[in-house]
This record gives C-alpha cells, sequence and structure tokens, in this order.
C-alpha cells in the first residue's frame, strides 16, 4: 500500500499547517518576531523542480515532485516555501498526497505545515502553526501542543538534511521533529556509490533514515536515500522494504531556476574582494 509516511522524514526522509490568522488568534497572541537574521547558506533556491518516478516494485505506479516555491512571509518572518507531492496507485488503490513546508531563512526552523493527503478512501488536511518562541504547535480545530525547541516537520527535514555534513560511517541523531515524541530521528551514513537514474549518472551518498512512527522510516522500513554527492545534494532516489513489497522513488528530472543562496554568496564576497 502506498503511504504518505514514505514522504516523512525524507521522504521524508525524510522518512509522514497553515493556520488563519483568526486561529492563531483565538488560541493566544503570538509575540512580535525577533529583528530579522541574515538568510542561512543553503544548497537550493527558488525554482528548484524535482521530478521522481514512483514504482511499486518494478511496477510504475504514479509520479512524485519537490519544489522550492519561492520566500513568503509568515508571521513577519521570511520564510522558504517547499512543496512535496506525490500522486499514483494501483487501479483498486489511489494516493494523492501533498506536504507543504515553510521555514525560516534564517535557520531553517519550522514556521508552518500544511499536509493534504488522499489514500484509497480515506482523505484528510491537516494545517500546523508551528510557534517555537513559545514552544507550542497549533494545529488546526485543535488545543495548541508543546513542540521542542527548533522544530522541524516532515517535509523541512528533506531540505535541512542536505545542509549537515555527512560522513561515511557516522550516526547523527536529532531531537528536532516537531512532535516531541517521535524524536529522535536518527540518519545513518551508510556509504557512497555510483548510480544510474533517468536523470543521469550520480556521485551519491547513501542514507538510512530512521524516525518513530508507522511506514516506509520507521525502523521496520529498512529504507535508503541516495542524495548527490556535491554540494547540491538532491535527492536522487529512495529506496525501502516493506512487508507488502518495496516502494522505490528514482529521479527523473532536475531544474533549478536561479543559482543556490550558497553559491550567491560565495560570488558576492568574491565580487567585493579587491
Amino acid at each position: 500500500m502506498l503511504r504518505a509516511e514514505w514522504i516523512g522524514v525524507a521522504a521524508a526522509a525524510f522518512v509522514p499547517a497553515l493556520l488563519s490568522a483568526q486561529s492563531v488568534s483565538q488560541a493566544g497572541s503570538v509575540p512580535p518576531p525577533p529583528p530579522a537574521a541574515a538568510p542561512m547558506a543553503v544548497p537550493f533556491a527558488t525554482g528548484e523542480h524535482l521530478e521522481y518516478d514512483v514504482k511499486f516494485g518494478f511496477l510504475h505506479v504514479g509520479g512524485g515532485s519537490m519544489d522550492v516555491a519561492g520566500i513568503d512571509s509568515v508571521r513577519g518572518r521570511a520564510a522558504w516555501h517547499t512543496v512535496f507531492h506525490v500522486h499514483g496507485g494501483t487501479l483498486f488503490y489511489k494516493v494523492n498526497d501533498r506536504l507543504e513546508s515553510w521555514m525560516d531563512v534564517s535557520n531553517l526552523v519550522s514556521l508552518r505545515h500544511w499536509q493534504e493527503l488522499s489514500e484509497g478512501r480515506r482523505e484528510r488536511q491537516r494545517k500546523f502553526e508551528i510557534i517555537a518562541e513559545r514552544g507550542i504547535v497549533i494545529e488546526e480545530g485543535k488545543s495548541e501542543m508543546p513542540t521542542v525547541a527548533e522544530p522541524l516537520d516532515d517535509g523541512a527535514f528533506l531540505y535541512f538534511v542536505r545542509t549537515i555534513p555527512l560522513e561515511v560511517g557516522r550516526t547523527y541523531q536529532f531531537d528536532r521533529y516537531f512532535r516531541p515524541d517521535r524524536n529522535p530521528v536518527t540518519i545513518r551514513v551508510l556509504r557512497r556509490e555510483h548510480i544510474s537514474v533517468p536523470a543521469g549518472e550520480f556521485d551519491a551518498i547513501v542514507l538510512q533514515p530512521i524516525i518513530k512512527t508507522k511506514g516506509i522510516f520507521s525502523e521496520g522500513g529498512r529504507a535508503e536515500v541516495w542524495l548527490s554527492d556535491d554540494s547540491n545534494r538532491i535527492m536522487l532516489q529512495m529506496k525501502s522494504k516493506l512487508p507488502f513489497g518495496s516502494l522505490n522513488l528514482y529521479l527523473t528530472s532536475y531544474s533549478r531556476a536561479a543559482a543556490p543562496a550558497a553559491a550567491r554568496s560565495e560570488r558576492s564576497a568574491a565580487a567585493s574582494s579587491p
């Protein structure tokens, strides 16, 4: 069964929020944002678009995409807006899932998270306002819940992992998932490989993400994720082994409308040097 949890930490893992202003005000006043900090150097930019082929075993069952939609304003803060979408299924079971995340550009802390999940006959929408400075998450229509100091949602983890050093043989643990009972998120760096996907041939670094949840990124899911072994760290493919079969993603195309923020910073520094 194709499930949304594969989107989660990475895809998620890797690895499975928008409240209206009226809903936020009813739950309690939100303190004014702190002074704007400098944007964090990141290996992605507005306009980045990745397309994936989704297979169940050897059977093509749909497609997926990852997009950096732009920079929005969330409670007065500049925020990366990203969208992760997967669709498809078999004759008897269809999936159309969409995750949207808003991350502070200065530190990639999650500010907002939306989930629109359609799986078989089940449809669900969840919208979260993540307010780290108050240590709370407000899900639309529900009471506020506690969160961690520097929260990351399912989609945000996909971009956060691209910014950290990844040394083969090391295991990284993060108490940053926005639902505290699901921590820690564990990322094992397994090996380096040269792989071929529909988008081309790449040197890759292979990760195993683990999150305390059901599905692909659970300890029993044995999912592995291949990131490009370069400064971009894009997700090239993902393979999982589940009791009912394997669910795999393969990159088919990659485009970026602008240079990564890190590269822009480097070029700006070079241009200003005597």
